[in-house]
């Protein structure tokens, strides 16, 4: 089955080398999810006249055209569009990266989810000023996406209202569950009710709440992950302790 597209909005996640010359980009676009293109001469002697030269970069939002076949296309043209082109250096770099690779991991090929294309490209221009909220809303938009939206002002138990002065369990597979005491339980796995319900309204202005807001997403995403493991995240491990500790990925 041919798949043709003329200028749609992409960004690139994941570029290598395909035999002599071309790369194999995963790219994310509203329409069509995530795709798999080959672009040919696009490295080595005959990339210094390849008309893709400079544009196939992580994080640039282009116009792109392609066509071939649905397990693999070949890129046509890309050139960049109309919107605010982010950079992202050093730790931030690493936020990017983070993204992309839970795209990479979560998404099915070819699967459209132009909600979550709108929230990647809306986090891109939150990272460089505000890389832990940024994050944080990706998150909870990129599980709600997969079907794994997460309930946070009832008990999944009672179905009762989340009580500001009540701690919760979070169990990824059952949801919120009021504690009725927190001295047997992980506290990695507990939540206070105020903290809950302002993660629901996604006013984490205090830096408790992104904390909590970090960990609840990040067993979340253990759970939805299956025990994959992300490169992006280890990379932060390897920074100096003192970087390390003040990162949103930690």
């Amino acid at each position: 089955m041919s798949n043709t597209a003329q200028l749609q909005p992409a960004y690139i996640l994941h570029i290598r080398p395909y035999r002599d010359t071309s790369v194999l980009i995963d790219a994310f676009t509203p329409l069509q999810g995530r795709i798999t293109l080959i672009a040919k001469a696009a490295r080595g002697i005959r990339s210094k006249h390849s008309r893709f030269r400079g544009l196939l970069q992580a994080f640039v939002p282009l116009l792109i055209s392609w066509r071939g076949k649905t397990d693999l296309l070949n890129l046509v043209s890309a050139e960049p569009r109309d919107f605010f082109s982010i950079q992202l250096t050093g730790n931030i770099l690493l936020c990017g990266l983070y993204l992309n690779e839970l795209l990479m991991r979560l998404l099915y090929r070819y699967d459209p989810h132009p909600t979550l294309f709108y929230a990647y490209q809306i986090a891109l221009t939150m990272l460089p000023k505000n890389p832990s909220p940024a994050l944080r809303l990706f998150e909870k938009r990129l599980l709600a996406e997969l079907g794994y939206a997460l309930h946070l002002d009832r008990d999944s138990q009672t179905q009762q209202p989340i009580l500001p002065d009540q701690y919760y369990q979070f169990t990824p597979s059952k949801g919120l569950i009021a504690c009725l005491t927190t001295t047997t339980i992980s506290q990695v796995s507990v939540f206070s009710g105020a903290s809950l319900l302002a993660i629901h309204r996604e006013q984490w202005t205090e830096k408790p709440q992104l904390l909590d807001a970090k960990r609840l997403f990040r067993l979340a995403l253990q759970y939805v992950l299956d025990g994959k493991r992300l490169r992006s995240r280890e990379l932060f491990f390897l920074l100096p302790r003192n970087i390390n500790n003040a990162m949103p990925l930690t």
